[in-house]
């Protein structure tokens, strides 16, 4: 529609440090441990004022999301990173992310079922070191360390 392309080319292209924390909820804090990290990407005005594209909006949205299903930074940094940069994420970059994460959410959910389900066998043993532990020793991890005592009190 003629409307819409007049609008979105009134709006500003290059968005402050405080106007995203505004407009994402997310804390000026926060947008700089994005930026360190890699997840988000800005620049200085001539006035050394922090800078973003609007594209930001969409990428933190996407941020939020994937942290909320549990998926960490650098998996996020990952997925972000098969984005073409100037643009916001469209819903089809987000079906092929999250067809992505889905599988790794599938896995966490069974792990968490077999978990609960064990969780009882734990109660009142006192040790849980033995190999069977789920929650100490999840396959005998600790057993590849070697015979005795593997950890340490600090």
């Amino acid at each position: 529609m003629p409307g819409e392309a007049t609008r979105a080319a009134a709006l500003p292209q290059e968005l402050g440090v405080g106007e995203v924390a505004a407009r994402t909820g997310v804390a000026v804090s926060t947008l700089h441990f994005y930026e360190r990290n890699g997840l988000i990407h800005g620049w200085r005005s001539a006035g050394n004022q922090r800078r973003y594209a609007r594209d930001v909006l969409r990428r933190i949205a996407v941020i939020r999301a994937a942290q909320h299903t549990g998926m960490s930074l650098l998996e996020i940094r990952e997925a972000l990173s098969t984005l073409p940069d100037g643009r916001a994420p469209t819903a089809s970059d987000w079906k092929r992310l999250s067809r992505a994460w889905r599988k790794e959410l599938d896995a966490r959910i069974e792990g968490l079922q077999r978990l609960r389900d064990q969780l009882d066998g734990c109660i009142g043993c006192g040790c849980l070191s033995l190999k069977q532990c789920p929650l100490r020793n999840p396959g005998d991890r600790m057993g590849r360390r070697g015979p005795g005592s593997s950890l340490s009190s600090r």
